[in-house]
């Protein structure tokens, strides 16, 4: 059974799908939420500050995808830290958080469109969380998602060549948004960022969880660094370079929304930056931040489509699920069977809508910051247990990956806790979370106990690695 995947991913295809997994969809127009809820400067500083977080984070991702360029990234890092334990452990979190992402993009593409076309939301609909899914809402983001399952299953240069120009698409709309905002926009219309009387620093603060979710998609270079035909030291630095460029996006396209029309009054309306650009006498420039919205949407959907399957196909050649979903297709290069089961598990969570799904978005950012802090772990272990074992990217300083764990697990450890600012809701998010943990102990305790592993989980074993050290570059 082949299960060897192709080097189709060259540099623009890796950082497009790294930059752009992390520009998703819903942040222009939800600002109108956020100004109102934290002030536009606790949404565009927080972003600030989950940006850098990120990278202090990303850098134990650059090290470690240079070192073992394998698919399924911090799961493997985490079998060399950890072993089974610790890579069921790193998978548990990231497939929790990408999944409750992809269902939700089932019906947030069907939102987008009913824009647009409000016909859509009309007609036969079921209820569930108290919101309203209509059939044709459905079917249309069923359709959607198929679409994007298509991509990935005909290859990862097929998906990497669709994602550069989805996100060239991106670049030049939102280039367009920061020049004629700038320019005919004015600093009063953003000063003061704060609400008059607001706690401006504690605003910031709250923002920076909802900001980390924002933040989530370019770990997909690491777990897709086998499929990459470039050098190694050229993977960990589009690991970082992916999280510099969308969080740069993130802020100037907000702050340009903040400069061309006073933000207290888009607080106000419905569709945030979307609005802003039309009340300011720029129709065409609105329906400009309406496609950012959808080529976002689209840009992540591919992204994480593509990144969660090759961490089922990493677990099935680590035996901790069924070796058949480690196959892959020789003429297609990918993991057709892992993306079976993703597909079905989507479109089995997505049917639920906005309602139930938002729960999921939330502690999809629990999640993330739980993963995010346990790959800074590993890669500690990792260090002290080969301390001369490098690839094309080696961080001088520690301190600055564990000054980003640290931060990423106290923030999660700050929504589980009842009563902090940014604390899951009562009790549903709760339950939901309960659930996803039930599942985790139950794959953990039936897993095999095997500590042996297939040739291309890690690729070589570490002592290999250690002694063909001078070669990983």
């Amino acid at each position: 059974m082949a299960s060897s995947l192709k080097k189709n991913i060259g540099f623009g295809g890796l950082i497009s799908l790294g930059a752009g997994g992390v520009i998703g969809s819903s942040w222009i127009y939800t600002n109108s939420q956020f100004f109102k809820a934290y002030g536009a400067g606790g949404e565009i500083f927080g972003l600030i500050i989950a940006g850098i977080l990120a990278v202090l984070v990303s850098l134990s991702f650059a090290e470690l995808s240079t070192v073992l360029t394998k698919s399924g990234g911090e799961v493997v890092y985490a079998y060399a830290a950890f072993g089974k334990k610790g890579a069921l452990f790193a998978a548990w979190a990231l497939m929790g958080a990408y999944l409750s992402i992809l269902a939700f993009f089932v019906t947030a593409s069907s939102l987008l469109i009913s824009y647009i076309f409000p016909q859509i939301s009309t007609g036969p609909y079921y209820t569930f969380a108290g919101v309203k899914v209509h059939f044709i809402e459905l079917i249309i983001g069923v359709a959607i998602t198929l679409v994007v399952f298509g991509v990935n299953y005909f290859g990862a240069r097929l998906t990497g060549n669709v994602q550069i120009l989805l996100f060239f698409g991106l670049v030049i709309l939102g280039a367009t948004l920061i020049a004629v905002g700038f320019f005919k926009g004015s600093p009063s219309n953003f000063f003061p960022a704060f609400y008059k009387g607001q706690n401006s620093l504690s605003s910031t603060i709250r923002f920076v969880l909802p900001a980390m979710t924002f933040m989530t998609g370019w770990e997909s270079v690491a777990i897709m660094a086998e499929e990459a035909n470039l050098p190694k030291r050229l993977i960990g630095r589009v690991v970082v370079f992916s999280i510099i460029i969308a969080s740069l996006y993130y802020v100037l396209v907000l702050l340009s929304s903040a400069w061309i029309y006073p933000w207290q009054a888009t607080a106000k309306m419905d569709m945030g930056t979307i609005d802003a650009f039309r009340a300011a006498g720029f129709p065409i420039l609105g329906m400009f931040a309406f496609i950012i919205s959808f080529l976002g949407l689209s840009t992540s959907f591919l992204t994480l489509f593509a990144a969660t399957p090759r961490l089922v196909l990493s677990l099935a050649r680590g035996h901790m699920l069924p070796k058949g979903l480690a196959k892959v297709n020789q003429k297609h290069g990918t993991p057709t069977n892992a993306l079976w089961l993703v597909l079905i598990l989507v479109l089995g969570i997505g049917w639920l809508g906005k309602g139930a799904l938002i729960y999921f978005l939330d502690i999809g950012g629990f999640l993330i910051a739980l993963a995010w802090s346990f790959n800074a772990l590993s890669l500690l272990k990792i260090r002290r247990k080969y301390p001369n074992l490098t690839g094309g990217f080696r961080i001088k300083r520690l301190t600055f990956p564990v000054v980003g764990g640290v931060f990423a697990f106290s923030m999660a450890a700050l929504t589980v806790i009842p009563g902090t600012p940014i604390s899951l809701v009562w009790p549903y998010e709760y339950i939901v979370l309960g659930i996803w943990v039930i599942l985790g102990l139950i794959g953990f305790w039936t897993g095999d106990r095997d500590e042996t592993v297939s040739g291309d989980f890690l690729g070589s074993s570490l002592d290999d690695l250690k002694q063909t050290n001078s070669q990983s570059k």
